[in-house]
Protein backbone atom coordinates (compact mmCIF):
# COMPACT_ATOMS: atom_id res chain seq x y z
CA UNK A 1 0.00 0.00 0.00
CA UNK A 2 1.85 3.32 -1.07
CA UNK A 3 1.71 6.14 1.60
CA UNK A 4 -0.23 9.31 1.14
CA UNK A 5 1.43 11.91 0.09
CA UNK A 6 0.88 15.44 2.33
CA UNK A 7 0.89 18.25 0.19
CA UNK A 8 3.06 21.54 1.31
CA UNK A 9 3.12 25.12 1.14
CA UNK A 10 5.36 24.82 -1.96
CA UNK A 11 2.17 23.06 -3.63
CA UNK A 12 0.03 26.27 -2.94
CA UNK A 13 1.06 28.89 -5.64
CA UNK A 14 0.84 26.16 -8.46
CA UNK A 15 -2.80 24.80 -8.09
CA UNK A 16 -5.27 26.20 -10.39
CA UNK A 17 -8.23 27.18 -8.03
CA UNK A 18 -7.33 30.67 -6.11
CA UNK A 19 -9.58 29.89 -2.62
CA UNK A 20 -7.50 26.99 -1.91
CA UNK A 21 -5.42 26.72 2.05
CA UNK A 22 -3.91 23.68 3.51
CA UNK A 23 -4.76 21.62 6.09
CA UNK A 24 -2.97 18.81 7.61
CA UNK A 25 -0.99 18.23 4.26
CA UNK A 26 -4.45 18.68 2.20
CA UNK A 27 -5.02 21.26 -0.27
CA UNK A 28 -8.47 22.55 0.77
CA UNK A 29 -11.24 24.60 -1.28
CA UNK A 30 -12.07 27.25 0.40
CA UNK A 31 -16.33 28.27 0.86
CA UNK A 32 -17.94 30.78 -1.52
CA UNK A 33 -17.80 33.97 0.01
CA UNK A 34 -21.65 34.43 0.93
CA UNK A 35 -23.28 37.80 2.15
CA UNK A 36 -22.98 37.36 5.28
CA UNK A 37 -19.98 36.73 5.64
CA UNK A 38 -18.83 39.44 3.85
CA UNK A 39 -20.67 41.88 5.66
CA UNK A 40 -19.41 40.49 9.37
CA UNK A 41 -16.05 40.54 7.80
CA UNK A 42 -16.25 43.96 6.59
CA UNK A 43 -17.91 45.19 10.13
CA UNK A 44 -14.94 44.14 11.98
CA UNK A 45 -12.48 45.18 9.77
CA UNK A 46 -13.71 48.83 9.86
CA UNK A 47 -13.97 48.81 13.52
CA UNK A 48 -10.08 47.66 14.26
CA UNK A 49 -9.02 50.48 11.27
CA UNK A 50 -7.68 53.03 14.15
CA UNK A 51 -5.01 50.61 15.18
CA UNK A 52 -4.67 49.83 11.06
CA UNK A 53 -3.52 53.15 10.25
CA UNK A 54 -1.88 53.34 13.90
CA UNK A 55 2.18 53.39 13.52
CA UNK A 56 4.29 52.19 16.00
CA UNK A 57 3.22 51.10 19.73
CA UNK A 58 -0.70 50.40 19.32
CA UNK A 59 -0.95 50.06 15.43
CA UNK A 60 -1.22 46.88 13.44
CA UNK A 61 -0.88 45.62 10.14
CA UNK A 62 -4.52 43.72 9.57
CA UNK A 63 -5.11 42.10 6.79
CA UNK A 64 -8.26 40.37 5.29
CA UNK A 65 -7.98 36.73 3.41
CA UNK A 66 -4.52 36.19 4.43
CA UNK A 67 -2.04 32.90 4.01
CA UNK A 68 -0.10 32.56 7.23
CA UNK A 69 2.38 29.70 7.47
CA UNK A 70 1.86 27.26 10.56
CA UNK A 71 4.27 24.44 9.30
CA UNK A 72 5.38 22.46 6.18
CA UNK A 73 1.72 20.97 5.88
CA UNK A 74 -0.25 24.50 7.34
CA UNK A 75 -0.90 27.28 5.60
CA UNK A 76 -4.72 27.76 6.45
CA UNK A 77 -5.97 31.34 4.79
CA UNK A 78 -7.83 33.53 7.82
CA UNK A 79 -10.54 35.56 7.32
CA UNK A 80 -8.62 38.49 9.64
CA UNK A 81 -5.30 38.20 10.80
CA UNK A 82 -2.88 41.26 12.60
CA UNK A 83 0.62 41.57 13.84
CA UNK A 84 1.26 44.74 16.07
CA UNK A 85 3.71 46.60 14.44
CA UNK A 86 6.13 46.68 17.65
CA UNK A 87 6.59 43.28 16.85
CA UNK A 88 6.54 42.96 13.09
CA UNK A 89 7.67 47.00 11.96
CA UNK A 90 7.82 46.64 8.17
CA UNK A 91 4.60 45.51 6.44
CA UNK A 92 4.14 41.89 5.50
CA UNK A 93 4.52 40.73 2.45
CA UNK A 94 3.60 37.23 0.69
CA UNK A 95 2.76 34.17 2.51
CA UNK A 96 3.36 34.73 5.75
CA UNK A 97 6.17 33.27 7.86
CA UNK A 98 5.29 35.15 10.97
CA UNK A 99 2.81 33.76 13.39
CA UNK A 100 0.11 36.39 13.89
CA UNK A 101 -0.89 38.49 17.36
CA UNK A 102 -4.57 37.72 16.24
CA UNK A 103 -6.90 35.82 13.91
CA UNK A 104 -10.71 36.01 13.70
CA UNK A 105 -12.36 33.68 11.99
CA UNK A 106 -16.16 33.71 10.77
CA UNK A 107 -17.83 30.59 10.31
CA UNK A 108 -18.88 29.21 7.46
CA UNK A 109 -21.97 26.35 7.03
CA UNK A 110 -20.30 23.08 6.25
CA UNK A 111 -16.72 24.85 7.84
CA UNK A 112 -17.24 24.94 11.07
CA UNK A 113 -14.93 21.80 12.45
CA UNK A 114 -12.58 23.69 10.67
CA UNK A 115 -13.32 27.31 12.44
CA UNK A 116 -14.06 25.88 15.93
CA UNK A 117 -11.94 23.06 16.42
CA UNK A 118 -9.08 22.77 13.52
CA UNK A 119 -7.69 26.49 13.79
CA UNK A 120 -8.39 26.45 17.68
CA UNK A 121 -5.90 23.77 18.28
CA UNK A 122 -3.19 24.75 15.37
CA UNK A 123 -3.18 28.60 17.08
CA UNK A 124 -2.97 27.03 20.61
CA UNK A 125 -0.15 25.46 19.40
CA UNK A 126 2.14 28.22 17.78
CA UNK A 127 0.84 30.25 20.42
CA UNK A 128 -0.92 33.12 18.42
CA UNK A 129 -2.07 35.83 21.10
CA UNK A 130 -5.39 36.33 20.48
CA UNK A 131 -8.28 33.96 18.54
CA UNK A 132 -12.04 35.09 17.29
CA UNK A 133 -14.98 32.92 16.61
CA UNK A 134 -17.53 34.40 14.78
CA UNK A 135 -21.01 33.34 13.51
CA UNK A 136 -22.90 35.64 11.34
CA UNK A 137 -25.88 33.28 11.55
CA UNK A 138 -26.14 32.98 15.40
CA UNK A 139 -24.67 36.49 15.64
CA UNK A 140 -21.78 35.80 18.65
CA UNK A 141 -18.48 36.27 19.13
CA UNK A 142 -16.33 34.74 21.56
CA UNK A 143 -12.76 36.12 21.94
CA UNK A 144 -9.73 34.19 23.38
CA UNK A 145 -6.88 34.97 24.71
CA UNK A 146 -3.49 32.33 25.26
CA UNK A 147 -2.49 32.12 28.78
CA UNK A 148 0.21 29.95 30.04
CA UNK A 149 -0.03 27.42 26.85
CA UNK A 150 -3.58 27.85 26.27
CA UNK A 151 -6.76 29.67 25.23
CA UNK A 152 -9.22 31.42 27.50
CA UNK A 153 -12.11 32.80 26.72
CA UNK A 154 -11.97 36.88 27.56
CA UNK A 155 -15.31 37.99 25.68
CA UNK A 156 -18.11 36.29 25.10
CA UNK A 157 -21.26 37.79 23.37
CA UNK A 158 -24.50 36.59 21.69
CA UNK A 159 -26.58 39.30 20.18
CA UNK A 160 -30.33 37.79 19.49
CA UNK A 161 -32.36 41.06 19.66
CA UNK A 162 -31.59 44.75 18.54
CA UNK A 163 -31.15 45.31 22.44
CA UNK A 164 -28.37 42.69 22.72
CA UNK A 165 -26.26 45.25 20.37
CA UNK A 166 -23.96 46.95 22.16
CA UNK A 167 -20.70 48.83 21.55
CA UNK A 168 -18.56 46.24 23.53
CA UNK A 169 -13.91 46.31 24.18
CA UNK A 170 -12.89 43.30 23.25
CA UNK A 171 -8.98 42.34 23.76
CA UNK A 172 -6.79 42.86 22.05
CA UNK A 173 -8.92 46.26 20.94
CA UNK A 174 -10.21 47.53 23.87
CA UNK A 175 -8.78 50.91 23.33
CA UNK A 176 -11.61 50.93 21.45
CA UNK A 177 -15.45 50.64 21.52
CA UNK A 178 -16.70 48.05 18.77
CA UNK A 179 -20.46 48.67 17.94
CA UNK A 180 -21.10 44.51 17.71
CA UNK A 181 -24.71 46.10 16.01
CA UNK A 182 -22.82 47.35 12.80
CA UNK A 183 -20.28 44.15 12.34
CA UNK A 184 -23.27 42.14 12.23
CA UNK A 185 -25.36 44.46 10.02
CA UNK A 186 -27.84 45.86 12.33
CA UNK A 187 -29.79 48.86 10.95
CA UNK A 188 -28.17 52.01 12.95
Amino acid sequence: MEAKRLNTVDDLPGYPEERVELINGEIVQRPMARSEHALVQAGISDEVSPFRRKDGPGGWWIMTEISVRYGEHQCPSHDLAGWRKERVPNRPIGIMDIIPDWVCEIISPGHERKDVFHNFLLLQRHGVAYYWVVSPEDKTLIAYEWVEGKYRVVFAMECGSPEDFIKARVPPFEGLEMDLGYIFGQPG
